[in-house]
């Protein structure tokens, strides 16, 4: 009798541990449904609300009114097959016949653009278009697009789009340009774009500093550096403000693998402005030009012209029959003001003189040994993508 007593008392004991154990972790097994909402483990949530966390800083009202008018731009080029220099000797066609001229492949790129415009108009890097054949664009709401290139600037590698047919109905998102004057480092700024083709990203960073320039990436340069994680395919894509506001174009990045490592650099918008709007009046950009070659003062060549600070841009040469020569400017000349403006290197002369409209008469000051001269020069019309001489 003892003996099945404790039978029994081992039994009971194993099964209530099982059915512990089973109501635990697999309760469907007892048929007892699981609530949908019932949490496993206690936690903490807090109730959903219509906006941010109190006290928590949030930037979501600019993304969403920015989004929209931020696309992807894809386009295609025809690689043209070298033609066969043999192709048209008759001895060639007499043993192997007419060769067939190949197309060749079809190469694609990415990257993106701003809608400034219901118009229709569209924002990009010169370089994300440059030599396509065909322009597609894609739209925040999955719409694509084709698009025509209305003009570009490779001096400043900017170019402008614009989405065909342009149709009422399409009710483009266009963005709000921003201003300059209240941009300043520090500000909290977002980076939007398709970096990688992995679809439409924001980043968050901040201003790191203002009028970036002699970094070799454009002729006229004056970037908004910023830590805002800019990647291959976020070329042509949105700088804007804390407010939604389009402050920049998204242009290079300063990276030694591909990737961002903290440094990347947008065309100010005003700058982009500028250059749209002459596109979309003439086709193209217009700047001044004089036809010098110049070379900047280094500290050795400051001490051995006498000059107290390596300031000034010293004239290596002298086109024929240009502006400059007929000015009266001569190489080893250094040039020190224009318009009453400072030159303080050969990239602050350029821009000076890029500003200045064909036609003007402008007066510059040059220093030519210990002296200094005064003269008045007719701006002359900037020839096309020529980077090598001012």
């Amino acid at each position: 009798m003892r003996r099945l007593w404790l039978i029994f008392a081992q039994t009971v004991t194993v099964s209530l541990a099982v059915l512990f154990v089973v109501s635990t972790l697999k309760p469907e097994w007892l048929g007892k449904p699981i609530s949908a909402g019932a949490n496993i483990v206690a936690v903490r949530e807090t109730a959903g609300t219509d906006g941010p966390a109190t006290g928590t800083a949030s930037y979501r009202d600019a993304a969403q009114k920015a989004l929209p008018s931020v696309v992807h731009v894809f386009t295609s080029q025809k690689i043209r097959a070298p033609r066969h220099p043999l192709i048209d000797d008759p001895v060639f066609r007499h043993f192997f016949g007419d060769v067939p001229e190949t197309q060749g492949q079809t190469k694609s790129g990415l990257g993106s653009g701003v809608i400034v415009s219901a118009s229709g108009y569209i924002l990009t890097n010169f370089h994300v278009v440059d030599g396509a054949d065909q322009i597609e664009v894609a739209l925040n709401d999955g719409r694509t697009l084709n698009a025509r290139l209305v003009g570009g600037d490779p001096e400043s590698d900017l170019a402008v789009l614009q989405i065909e047919p342009v149709k009422a109905e399409l009710k483009l998102p266009a963005i709000t340009l921003g201003q300059m004057d209240s941009i300043d480092v520090g500000d909290v700024v977002l980076a939007i774009g398709n970096p990688f083709g992995v679809g439409q990203t924001v980043t968050m960073g901040i201003v790191s500093a203002l009028g970036r320039s002699h970094l070799g990436i454009n002729t006229f340069e004056n970037f908004i550096q910023t830590d805002a994680a800019i990647n291959p395919g976020n070329s042509g894509g949105a700088l804007i403000d804390s407010r939604g506001n389009l402050v920049g174009i998204n242009t290079a990045i300063y990276s030694r693998s591909g990737g961002s490592l903290g440094i990347g650099f947008a065309i100010p918008i005003s700058t982009a402005k500028n250059v749209m709007e002459q596109i979309i009046a003439t086709g193209t950009v217009t700047r001044g030009w004089i036809g010098v070659e110049v070379q900047e003062i280094t500290q050795e060549l400051a001490e051995s012209f006498g000059l107290p600070e390596p300031i000034g841009a010293l004239i290596a040469g002298v086109q024929r029959g240009s502006p400059a020569d007929a000015g009266g400017i001569k190489p080893g000349d250094i040039l020190v003001a224009i318009d009453g403006k400072p030159v303080k290197d050969p990239q602050a002369m350029l821009e000076l003189i890029a500003r200045q409209k064909p036609g003007e008469s402008v007066p510059f000051k040059l220093r030519r040994q210990k002296t200094l001269v005064e003269t008045t020069i007719r701006i002359g019309k900037r020839p096309p993508s020529r980077r090598e001489s001012e």
